[in-house]
């Protein structure tokens, strides 16, 4: 790493397993009662930053403090006894511990509520030592650091920046199968066009081997003629389940009225506790980015800790980065969004492998170990 390179943004892709419900916070009069948080511009339903950062906070926190056992409940951690108000953890088994949890110090402050809303932001940093429940941001442990936090004394950006996910490889039914669709515009800002992109107008583009009806697909309730050529795309590792011959290039101008026409819209009611039938006016539909959808975005790490003579109070970006990969497992049980308990919001992430940026310039993608 250079002097001057402080900045390093990795590669996040996704699939997601269950339909996902990022909810615009209300109703609306139309087709669906509540519908998805969209692009403003493309109109493109997408996964928001705030939504990944918030979460992955929370189940980053989640494993660090799987870690922190009480004696009788495991032989991990135990509290230190020397010093009975802070609650301070320290590390029984070195040899177990991921060496995020164990080579940063600070994590012996850390607390559920660091995942959360500061309870207590108008107390000091300082006030936490003494608090022996610790309801309020250490502001000391990598989940503090990294995603940042504000106290009364003294506040802190994070080390981590979250892109928006958005819409990859989208599936469509045919009569064929499951298509997945996309744009030029969205492989080559997802880096993964191979091929000169041509003026698409009144057509899309398709493999050679694959399947149509005298040159013409359906893709949802549409009917489009196509252009057969071979095809080159670097399809990302999460999709590679995804045959070439089984994806679709469509013009920009109507990809937009593609995707939200085949949304998946979900009709739920509520439920009368006194009859046990469905309660009477209580009927409502949901929109949801469905299953099998790939999603691309990136992740920022800022490497404060390569800054001289402080570099003991921040984690390095190798660190943050393993505790990213370590934490991404409970997005495939406790999922992202609205309705996770009515089958909403699963989903695998990569792992932040390739390296698309470096020193704040654009540089040749690398694979970050």
């Amino acid at each position: 790493m250079s002097d001057n390179n402080f900045v390093k943004s990795y590669k996040l892709y996704a699939v997601t397993t269950d339909p996902v419900h990022i909810g615009t916070g209300g109703y609306t009069i139309g087709r669906v009662d509540n519908t998805i948080v969209r692009d403003p511009i493309t109109k493109i339903p997408k996964i928001p930053g705030t939504s990944i950062a918030g979460t992955w906070r929370y189940y980053m926190a989640l494993e660090l403090l799987s870690w922190f056992k009480e004696e009788e409940k495991g032989e991990k951690y135990r509290s230190d006894r020397k010093s009975r108000k802070t609650q301070k953890m320290v590390v029984l088994s070195l040899d177990k511990a991921p060496d995020w949890v164990k080579s940063f110090d600070n994590n012996c402050w850390s607390c559920m509520n660091c995942a959360g809303q500061d309870e207590k932001p108008q107390e000091s940093v300082k006030t936490q030592e003494d608090d022996h429940n610790k309801s309020s941001h250490c502001g000391r442990c990598i989940v503090c650091k990294s995603f940042g936090f504000a106290k009364n004394d003294r506040a802190e950006q994070g080390l981590l920046s979250f892109a928006d996910m958005n819409i990859l490889l989208f599936p469509v039914y045919t009569r064929f199968g499951t298509k997945w669709v996309t744009s030029y515009r969205v492989l080559e800002e997802a880096g993964l066009n191979s091929s000169e992109p041509q003026e698409q107008n009144d057509f899309v583009l398709s493999d050679s081997s694959c399947q149509t009806v005298k040159d013409h697909i359906n893709l949802g309730w549409l009917f489009l003629p196509v252009k057969k050529e071979k095809l080159q795309v670097n399809l990302p590792q999460l999709s590679r389940s995804i045959d070439i011959k089984d994806l679709i290039i469509v013009p920009d101008t109507i990809l937009s009225q593609i995707i939200n026409s085949n949304l998946e819209v979900r009709t739920s009611v509520s439920i009368d506790p006194n009859t046990g039938a469905a309660k009477q006016g209580a009927l409502f539909t949901s929109e949801a980015i469905p299953r099998a959808t790939i999603l691309y975005g990136n992740v920022s790490i800022f490497d404060r800790a390569h800054a001289g003579n402080i570099a003991n109070k921040y984690p390095k970006i190798a660190l943050v980065k393993d505790a990213l990969d370590t934490s991404k497992k409970y997005y495939q049980t406790l999922g992202i969004g609205g309705m996770t308990t009515r089958g909403f919001g699963r989903m695998i992430l990569s792992e932040l492998m390739i390296e698309v940026i470096e020193g704040g310039k654009d540089g040749t993608e690398t694979t970050s170990n």
